[in-house]
């Protein structure tokens, strides 16, 4: 399909703005990160992104298939100490502990994180980080 057409489907689908939305937030949040400046983004802001970006990973992510939640091939984007940080905290906020997360752990016994899988990448995912 051509950048147009493309671009013209865009236009007529709903949900396309979440997918442009994305790359922004994307690229400012990279930005405000290489330049020290996340204090500039709320809180407010924050939790309503991640908030939705949980929700939606879980509608996509059924009893029948799931895919790797983070861009890149293994923490290269998100390093295992901002992953842990993100998953304490979730778990703080919804008053649960290691028992419930471990009865949750892996309902689904893939291993797609050991396969080379493609990995979703993000434009531009690497210089925006330096």
């Amino acid at each position: 399909m051509s950048d147009a057409k493309e671009e013209a489907g865009l236009e007529n689908d709903h949900y396309a703005v979440v997918e442009r939305s994305a790359e922004i937030i994307w690229r400012r949040t990279a930005e405000s990160i290489s330049k020290g400046e996340v204090d500039r983004i709320s809180d407010r802001a924050v939790v309503t992104l991640f908030t939705a970006a949980v929700k939606l990973y879980a509608q996509k992510c059924g009893d029948e298939r799931t895919f790797r939640p983070l861009a890149g091939r293994y923490d290269e984007i998100v390093t295992a100490t901002e992953a842990l940080t993100v998953a304490t905290e979730l778990l703080r906020a919804l008053r649960l502990g290691p028992t419930e997360f471990a009865l949750w752990a892996r309902r689904r016994p893939e291993d797609y994180y050991d396969l080379p899988a493609d990995a979703i990448e993000i434009e531009d995912q690497q210089e925006l980080l330096k």
